[in-house]
């Protein structure tokens, strides 16, 4: 039953996001083209629920010449590649403000495991566990605000672990507001790193 709730809640939140955030929206737009060369939006090959395939939505944060669909801490000098204007938008999360369309059209929810990179064989592996694989991935979720990209697999997937055992309301609330203190803390931002925790695996591709 509350799977139902949960995605009225996705539609309307969404639409409603689309709506107030498009002045934002329109200056990231002109912010981007005029800071660099390429597309504005990125799409990426993600996975989703029961592990289909969708196509996730970001502003571009890197140059059109970096190699795809490889995390950025296996680049060598990752910094070389993200752009002025895309160091602003990871540090602050406006990057992944276009999934608000996917949370629309249901290829995603506001809450749930971020869907990883359609190659990340080992994360996907570790959330069959969990059964983290068979709910809606989400824009931010309970891995997101205990910490992001410091975690490694095994913790990542044994967090998300904990939001399909605990999927509710509750949690749900939980992880929507702890978000906005860990974007506002920068929590567990490692651009090209490998996180202070253990050996972490970056779910963002290096051209973003």
């Amino acid at each position: 039953m509350y799977m139902k709730v949960k995605r009225l809640i996705d539609i309307t939140l969404s639409f409603i996001g689309l709506v107030i955030l498009a002045p934002v929206f329109l200056l990231l737009i002109l912010a981007i083209k005029i800071d660099s060369k390429g597309p504005v939006l990125f799409k990426q090959k993600r996975v989703g629920i029961h592990k289909t395939h969708f196509k996730i939505l970001k502003f571009r944060t890197m140059r059109i010449d970096t190699p795809k669909d490889t995390p950025t801490h296996l680049l060598n000098n990752p910094e070389q590649y993200i752009t002025r204007m895309g160091k602003f938008l990871r540090k602050t999360s406006l990057d992944e403000l276009p999934q608000i369309w996917n949370i629309f059209v249901g290829q995603m929810s506001i809450i749930g495991p971020r869907p990883p990179l359609w190659n990340q064989y080992d994360l996907i592996k570790e959330r069959d566990k969990y059964g983290a694989n068979n709910v809606p991935p989400g824009l931010t979720g309970w891995a997101q605000i205990n910490g992001r990209d410091e975690l490694p697999i095994v913790v990542k997937a044994r967090l998300d672990g904990e939001y399909v055992e605990n999927i509710g309301l509750s949690m749900d609330t939980k992880c929507f507001f702890g978000t906005f203190v860990s974007v506002a803390k920068s929590d567990g931002v490692k651009e090209g790193g490998t996180g202070n925790k253990t050996t972490a695996q970056k779910e963002e591709s290096a051209y973003k």
